[in-house]
């Protein structure tokens, strides 16, 4: 058995409860342990991610309980390379937050470790109560970081974070007891090998069941018309967490792409395909609203929101295509969206600290302390975002376009991704002109700000540099992306190597 499997969610559950019991009272020893883990799991990470690298499923039975009666974590190159941008993700937070900023409300390491390890448990897990479980410890360690440091629009905005997500727990649940009751399964696999033996009496139950869990999932990855929470709730949250945050909606879609492969595709008899014909249209017109959301926005924290809310339409019918090419260029684009996402949202931040009363809506204001160096940084991410070249914005797009050509749809996607496109290099242009630029006619005197430390331009920088990564390799990426989804779409690999476990031993 590969124990590296746990390491993951064990490693985060372990310093996540260490710093609330031991050290919540040390400042300095709480960024320690909290830096040390965030190195540690990009580390397991990148073990992980090269393990996968053979397209062999590995599998870690707790207990030595065979599937489907044992819990079981299962690992491929999607798993693994959702592990890598979770750990690459919450380094840069952490990074981002040691400044002292971490110092605003209590627990702030100690909810972030938790958060990572739901996020990794959600990735790793091979059924679907253990994902609901993950969702929730996930859910509750983000409401904390929601209102950390207080404030009465943050605990509004996360009052309606949590009614939401109860929502969605309890629909979860009650699509999964759906589920059951005609599968008498939630493992993954051994539901792949159910669904196409359900009898047609029970076809109208599994087809809800699977219908109220797709709107779960976009519920969490806020496709239209499920998106209403997040433009306030991000906008309203604390820089570093609504950058965490950006990865949030990419479970959504990342269960879709399980679910929907694994369990309801090609083999699932009357159930094939069964996301396919809601999923495109809603993700279609996600893109343009977000992108309206884009030019109308009034902040930048509420216009990073509504450029996860266009990225996430964008994601989402590209995998509602359900192809190998198009699966691939979606996973590219969601690598690329959320780097960008995630960097717009500490640069949201960084502005707000120094406009004063200001913050970072788009108002004239006196010229702000390291304007340069910030413009600078906005121009790089806004270029990511909108898609122009030469970042890897512009090449996802490209990969997107092209993975539609041969579908029925292309006209749709090819004018709805030019137009919105454009619409976004508006919203963005008009955003740092009125920042950036003409701020520098006020002659007003600049708020009073104390000079920065230099640990959050590295995370905003580190990020960014992700961008440019996935840029200049974007050929071998692409490749390794394809193998993935081609893993995807040929899930006898995974049934086998989950059902074929005697004892837990691979």
């Amino acid at each position: 058995m590969n124990h590296w499997l746990i390491l993951p969610i064990l490693l985060p559950a372990v310093v996540g409860a260490v710093l609330v019991v031991a050290v919540r009272h040390d400042a300095l020893l709480a960024r320690i342990f909290a830096l040390a883990s965030g190195v540690l799991l990009l580390a397991a990470g990148l073990v992980l991610l090269a393990i996968s690298a053979d397209g062999e499923v590995r599998v870690y039975a707790f207990g030595a309980w065979p599937a489907p009666f044992g819990i079981v974590l299962a690992l491929d190159r999607l798993a693994a390379l959702m592990l890598v941008l979770t750990a690459v993700l919450g380094l840069a937070v952490l990074v981002y937050a040691v400044n002292g900023w971490d110092e605003r409300g209590r627990h702030f390491h100690a909810l972030l470790q938790f958060q990572l390890m739901g996020l990794n448990g959600a990735f790793l897990t091979g059924d679907f109560f253990n994902l609901f479980v993950f969702f929730e410890v996930l859910l509750i360690a983000s409401y904390g970081l929601m209102v950390h440091g207080g404030g009465g629009l943050r605990v509004k905005a996360g009052v309606q974070y949590v009614v939401v997500n109860l929502i969605g727990s309890s629909v979860f649940l009650i699509a999964v007891g759906l589920i059951y009751s005609v599968t008498g399964t939630l493992n993954m696999a051994d539901l792949a090998r159910k669904v196409p033996q359900v009898a047609a009496a029970d076809q109208a139950l599994l087809h809800t069941g699977a219908v109220l869990l797709l709107l779960v999932f976009a519920l969490k990855a806020a496709l239209v018309p499920l998106h209403f929470w997040l433009p306030g709730t991000y906008a309203n949250a604390p820089g570093p967490v609504a950058a965490l945050f950006a990865i949030m909606t990419k479970v959504g879609a990342y269960s879709i792409l399980r679910l929907y492969i694994l369990a309801f595709g090609a083999e699932a008899g009357g159930a094939a395909w069964l996301a396919a014909p809601w999923l495109l249209p809603a993700g279609l017109l996600t893109l343009v609203l977000g992108m309206l959301g884009v030019l109308g926005a009034r902040s930048l924290g509420q216009m990073a929101s509504f450029a996860v809310i266009a990225s996430m339409g964008m994601l989402l019918a590209t995998v509602a295509l359900f192809t190998v090419q198009a699966t691939a260029a979606a996973l590219y684009y969601l690598l690329h969206s959320t780097l960008a996402a995630a960097a717009l949202f500490l640069i949201a931040d960084l502005v707000a600290e120094r406009r004063g009363v200001h913050r970072d809506r788009f108002d004239l204001a006196p010229r702000l302390a390291q304007g340069g160096l910030l413009a600078g940084l906005f121009f790089v991410a806004a270029i990511g975002i909108t898609g122009m070249p030469p970042l890897s914005g512009f090449i996802g797009k490209l990969l997107i376009l092209d993975g539609a050509r041969a579908s029925a749809q292309a006209g749709w996607f090819w004018s709805l991704i030019l137009g919105t496109s454009l619409i976004a290099i508006v919203g963005f242009s008009r955003a740092g002109s009125l920042l950036f630029w003409k701020c520098s006619a006020l002659e007003a005197p600049a708020p009073a700000y104390r000079a920065a430390p230099v640990l959050p331009f590295v995370a905003v920088g580190g990020l960014l540099a992700g961008l440019v990564a996935l840029t200049v390799f974007a050929g071998p990426l692409h490749r390794w992306l394809e193998l993935t989804a081609a893993q995807l779409y040929a899930p006898a690999g995974y049934i086998e190597a989950v059902l074929g476990t005697a004892g837990g031993t691979p």
